[in-house]
């Protein structure tokens, strides 16, 4: 039911799994990843596995799209037939993409462009991807999915185990000195966005199975008070963990929607978190 044509744009930094993106045709607009001899379009040109068998030696650099692609994606929605786009973008507070994507939506009269700032990353931003799909098919109007959309912002939330924050370090996105700190006492920190879409540290456990432990633990706090909800499993060189993961959440949480979504981590991300990357995406739905 999808009466007014409205399409969903997710940028590639918001990892709306590749299934559920093919079966209800989500657009992607890329990032891209950057080395000295060439800049690679993110999950098309190059993959997460790829940028990790380059660690630690090389750690290239990241850019949102410029506007041309965005451009270039507006124009292949509109040729689809759509009228009206929702784009979600990963938080403003770590990207330029959302700012650029509201910029060339302000120049692209052919299509009602709404651009959602998920203040949000990863499969976190992605599930807002995936309620504005849901909304779409239920036969809710533009203007109810943007307001939902909007108002559900903080019902999102992603707890990231990364293996060292050695690579959030050197990409400038959090303090050297936790960073020192944590690689000193072998301490496997666990991060999330705050209200603001900035990164910080929730948690800190010493050793990867306390870690992945404290995760569930975290999952559990967040959806303890309700009673629909929807989970999600994405990662970047850790799969047995990540399938591990998706099992012990559906006995914690029978609440949640049949499957637990299941995604590997983009290429642009893992630049910025290094290898054996854990994300679990929790979306509250009441």
């Amino acid at each position: 039911m999808n009466k007014e044509k409205i399409a969903v744009l997710a940028d590639s930094g918001s990892d709306v799994p590749q299934d559920f993106a093919a079966a209800h045709q989500v657009f992607t607009l890329p990032l891209k990843v950057i080395y000295p001899e060439r800049e690679y379009i993110d999950k098309l040109e190059i993959t997460t596995d790829e940028v990790i068998a380059r660690m630690p030696g090389e750690i290239p650099s990241t850019s949102l799209p410029d506007g041309q692609a965005i451009l270039a994606i507006f124009d292949e929605i509109k040729a689809a037939g759509y009228k009206k786009v929702i784009a979600v973008t990963i938080s403003s507070g770590l990207s330029g993409t959302n700012n650029m994507v509201r910029l060339m939506a302000e120049e692209y009269p052919a299509l009602e462009i709404f651009v959602l700032d998920t203040k949000n990353i990863g499969i976190a931003s992605g599930l807002q991807a995936i309620r504005a799909v849901e909304l779409i098919e239920a036969g809710e109007t533009f203007e109810t999915i943007c307001k939902n959309l909007t108002k559900e912002v903080l019902q999102n939330k992603v707890f990231f185990n990364v293996a060292t924050l050695e690579y959030l370090q050197k990409g400038g996105r959090i303090g050297m000195v936790t960073a020192l700190l944590g690689t000193a006492l072998k301490l496997n920190p666990i991060i999330s966005c705050n209200e603001e879409g900035v990164y910080y540290t929730v948690a800190k456990a010493r050793g990867r199975a306390k870690s992945l432990a404290k995760s569930l633990e975290l999952v559990k706090q967040f959806a303890a008070s309700h009673k629909k909800y929807r989970l999600a499993v994405a990662h970047a060189g850790a799969e047995n963990e990540a399938r591990e993961m998706a099992r012990l959440l559906k006995d914690m949480l029978p609440n949640a929607v049949e499957e637990v979504l299941f995604g590997e981590i983009s290429p642009a991300l893992v630049v910025h978190t290094g290898p054996q990357l854990l994300g679990v995406g929790v979306q509250v739905l009441d």
